[in-house]
């Protein structure tokens, strides 16, 4: 078994593969630990799968925070986490410099072998995608790439990036989990649909007194040049060590938000942002980083004979909150199930159970999250959304367990009634 990345998605993957016994090399490009352009958030669904890992104890070490504060249109609400029967009350933060080391580390524990600083160039011997319709033939409501399969493998060319020659890897399956500008994942077919989510954002650090709050805190009324609320958030994330990390997060799936400019987006909002916080130039560590999320599985195919995609390799960063590192987790953990089927003796054929279980976890939970998006991206529809929604504290405590996905499956109550009504018309309504 070869991982490519050894990112949230890859080395979950590899941890679970490892631990059940199988033979997995991950191959990762940079040398830990490195940084990572993240919000440093981690949902209760994060949580739970780093606690699955057996990774309590890293999570002793970080900041715990017990809620969100949202704030918009002057108006402030503190909203807890909502209780669920298969996740945590709480969420932590966690730099990516110090998390993904450790769940690295977690994975090589575990029987994985980590070349770290090692480059997958390409893929060996790949053969032809199957035959199927184009993306653009597919039917109306068929999944991303649900019309073909990637093609497959025999292993990758790498190289250190230390210096030396390169190398071939062989292995029965390759997971492809190199990142949101996956270049092993083109190479073997795989394409981002153009009219699913994209966000950008930009993040930065800055020393604060508040650096222990326990909310994490969002606004939802940043504002572009013109002055009009744009579909996305900033964020003052605590640390508790000293620190706050600071972003912009930003939906461009409309031509009118394609051109928006994060940097100004980002200088704005450190103006703007609360004075508790103290940021300013002073306070920053640093200049700010940024990056593109594919979103709401917009990359695919996502299965072939003998490879799967994971993580942000294969847009699943969910759509309603720009939130990756859980889906990550999931989408590897996911894989690893079906790799391991066909590891028992199913073969390749248990690999096309891969897709089936993404839907299944995110299909029409994703469906409906791309629905949202495309209403907020008009400015009045946004704009009424969140100045109605900051009213009231109990309508915002169901946005949130939708937000973040937390809707319970053992009661319904205002939060799953409202989701399951919209759902429905998100079933229902065709996709541009």
């Amino acid at each position: 078994m070869l991982v490519i990345g050894a990112g949230p998605a890859g080395s979950a993957c590899a941890y679970w593969l490892a631990e059940a016994g199988w033979d997995v090399i991950v191959v990762e490009k940079k040398h830990f630990p490195r940084e990572k352009t993240c919000g440093d958030g981690l949902t209760p669904r994060a949580v739970r799968q780093l606690g699955d890992m057996g990774l309590g104890s890293v999570l002793a070490g970080a900041h715990r925070f017990e809620g969100l504060r949202a704030c918009a249109f002057g108006r402030a609400l503190e909203l807890r986490w909502p209780a669920h029967p298969s996740f945590p009350e709480h969420g932590y933060t966690i730099t990516r410099h110090d998390l993904d080391q450790a769940v690295a580390e977690n994975a090589q524990k575990a029987g994985a072998k980590l070349l770290q600083g090692t480059e997958a160039l390409e893929p060996l011997e790949p053969t032809p995608a199957a035959a199927g319709a184009s993306r653009a033939g597919a039917p109306p409501g068929m999944p991303v790439g649900a019309a073909r399969s990637l093609a497959s493998c025999t292993g990758v060319l790498v190289r250190s990036v230390d210096g030396g020659g390169t190398r071939e890897i062989r292995a029965r399956y390759v997971v492809v989990a190199d990142g949101a500008n996956s270049r092993l994942g083109r190479s073997l077919g795989t394409m981002r649909d153009q009219s699913y989510p994209m966000g950008m954002a930009l993040r930065g650090y800055f020393r604060s007194e508040h650096h222990d709050d326990r909310f994490i805190e969002s606004h939802l009324d940043i504002r572009d040049a013109s002055g009009d609320v744009v579909p996305g958030y900033g964020w003052v994330f605590p640390l508790g060590d000293g620190r706050v990390n600071v972003g912009v997060g930003v939906l461009s799936s409309s031509k009118r938000w394609r051109g928006t400019n994060t940097t100004r987006l980002m200088d704005a909002f450190v103006d703007w942002a609360p004075k508790y916080w103290g940021l300013s130039p002073d306070t920053s560590c640093g200049p700010p980083t940024g990056g593109r999320l594919p979103m709401g599985l917009a990359v695919g195919p996502r299965s072939g004979a003998n490879v799967v995609v994971v993580g942000d390799a294969a847009g699943a960063v969910n759509p309603f909150n720009g939130e990756g590192i859980a889906y990550g987790y999931e989408t590897g953990r996911l894989a690893a199930a079906c790799l391991g089927q066909a590891l028992a003796g199913e073969g390749p054929a248990a690999l096309a159970g891969y897709e089936a279980r993404l839907q299944h976890a995110y299909g029409l939970y994703y469906k409906t999250a791309r629905l949202f998006v495309r209403l907020i991206n008009q400015p009045k529809v946004l704009r009424a959304c969140v100045s109605t929604g900051m009213r009231s504290e109990h309508a915002m405590g169901w946005v949130l367990r939708i937000m973040a996905n937390l809707v319970r499956p053992d009661e319904i109550g205002p939060a799953e009634h409202a989701y399951r009504v919209v759902a429905a018309l998100a079933g229902i309504t065709p996709e541009a």
